[in-house]
């Protein structure tokens, strides 16, 4: 299972923003390319039909422009993953979660059924459709939602309809609040508002560790769920909750990551230990060190939600998605511990990441240029995080163009040459993976802060067609800025790798 997700409250953020942000990490075996483009109105689907599950849906007629990072190849559909749409409301979708055989036998997933036999013959069995997943619902849903509440409830309608295939999570966020569903089985799902001063890490795992049934059933200040979920739940002896001795009579808060979530030995191998690990490195001090009596990196308890110890940056964002347990004995690249414990773990930053995209809509600037969209292609131990602004009508080529073939004319496929070549020789390429992500932050930086001013400059409020030039000359200037960057890294890598070549000899080695 692939991806990590990161999710920041307002509170908790640096600048007062709220950000989302997700790894999209390719199967094993495969390294899917990945592009940045935007999706105008007229180019968005009336009828969608998934290529996955069959499953086919009419959508509105009044769709949004909207970012995406589609597969650059969509042999097997969109997977349009992440982006902001034209009223700066974003989403992520998805991070594959787990699940239990309590749940899914008492509402089993929704998978595509092939046709059998021959039509108009005897026992010929038609063609049934699945229901939506990962290839779908970024594209079903971001075009059509005005906040991050209405993207958790055209979802849920949609899973309540039409039924998934697999278990996910998903990401909404607009300027003050930041919504995170989970699956459950085929058509169940649940919903919780992130915690304004606090962050959420999510490693393929169900993460929500307190639900409250009632406000969800109710008021839906900061919980949401499918219709029927309480009945569900009675019916199938799902709630796993000790109640104390003054509980009153029936649910109210209870734990899902209990009820509808696995603890399984793969996911203490896989999961929970990058959970313990952006824990420990945005909360040091409590209780995450190895060793400690606190929490270790096979514990089922982490917590889903917690306030870090000091404000959260985008480079703390890039650094917590990008960890590959440094300062541990489970680093694969660290001289600590042992051959076993270095390859015990599974990292976050892994040679399977296609893109990461953290998404930062800024409360302080004007709306026209409040949602900017970061990006990263390729391994997060070796690439640089670059900012964009999402209010556009086109991205830059460079981040666009990708394509089948390896060409340092794209960002993605340079990104994974450098990786390649970095991972083979990590102590001595450091310094230079080290210098092109803080010159491509900085400069990223400035940018931002030199645009902003600009169209501070020309309007307090500048509506889009005032806006859209200077954006899209600003995202011009950071693709040219990151081609220079990459190109110069690259370089670097190679110079260092071919130093250390085995097949390396001179007469003057002596």
């Amino acid at each position: 299972m692939p991806c990590t997700t990161l999710l920041v409250g307002k509170k908790a953020s640096y600048d007062g923003s709220t950000i989302i942000a997700r790894n999209e990490d390719s199967p094993s075996t495969v390294f899917t390319p990945k592009k940045f483009v935007v999706i105008q109105p007229d180019e968005q689907p009336r009828r969608y039909r998934s290529v996955l599950s069959h499953v086919e849906i009419d959508l509105p007629d009044n769709p949004m422009r909207y970012s995406s990072v589609p597969d650059a190849t969509p042999k097997d559909g969109i997977w349009a993953e992440a982006g902001v749409n034209q009223k700066n409301v974003a989403m992520s979708a998805t991070e594959t979660l787990t699940s239990n055989e309590r749940v899914l036998g008492a509402d089993p997933l929704v998978c595509l059924k092939k046709a059998r036999g021959t039509e108009g013959q005897p026992g010929y069995e038609p063609e049934v459709a699945g229901g939506i997943g990962e290839e779908d619902m970024t594209t079903i849903v971001l075009p059509y939602i005005s906040s991050a509440r209405e993207g958790v409830e055209l979802l849920g309608s949609y899973l309540e309809r039409y039924g998934t295939y697999e278990m996910n999570g998903i990401a909404f966020s607009d300027v003050d609040e930041i919504w995170w569903l989970e699956t459950v089985g085929g058509h169940h799902w649940i919903a919780a508002r992130v915690p304004d001063d606090a962050y959420v890490v999510m490693p393929n795992q169900l993460g929500i560790d307190s639900f409250d049934l009632d406000d969800a059933m109710g008021q839906k200040r900061n919980y949401m769920c499918s219709a029927d979920l309480r009945e569900w739940m009675e019916e199938n002896h799902l709630d796993l909750t000790i109640a104390g001795e003054d509980a009153q009579e029936g649910i109210h808060f209870f734990n899902p990551r209990e009820a509808f979530g696995s603890h399984s030995d793969a996911d203490h191998v896989y999961n929970t230990p990058r959970a313990w690990a952006i824990h420990r490195f945005l909360n040091p001090h409590s209780g995450f060190a190895v060793g400690s009596d606190g929490w270790g990196p096979e514990d089922d308890d982490l917590p889903w939600s917690l306030a870090p110890q000091r404000k959260v940056t985008i480079e703390d964002v890039k650094y917590a998605l990008s960890l590959h347990y440094q300062g541990t004995p489970f680093d694969p690249y660290g001289a600590a511990g042992t051959e076993a414990t270095r390859n015990a773990y599974r990292p976050i930053g892994i040679n399977r990441n296609g893109q990461l995209a953290v998404i930062q809509l800024r409360p302080y600037a004007p709306e026209a240029c409040r949602a900017i969209q970061w990006m990263a292609f390729g391994s997060n131990a070796f690439n640089a995080l670059a900012p964009f602004y999402a209010n556009v009508n086109r991205t830059p080529e460079y981040l666009a163009n990708t394509c089948p073939h390896v060409t340092t004319e794209s960002f993605y496929w340079t990104n994974r040459l450098i990786a390649a070549m970095a991972d083979a020789h990590f102590n001595s390429c450091s310094i230079h993976i080290e210098r092109y992500q803080e010159a491509v932050g900085s400069c990223g930086h400035q940018i931002l802060r030199e645009t902003d001013a600009k169209l501070c400059e020309q309007s307090d409020d500048p509506d889009y067609d005032q806006a859209a030039p200077a954006l899209e000359e600003a995202n011009e200037r950071v693709a040219a800025m990151l081609r220079e960057k990459t190109d110069e890294c690259l370089s670097s890598v190679l110079l260092t790798a071919s130093f250390g070549m085995k097949n390396g000899f001179a007469r003057s080695d002596g």
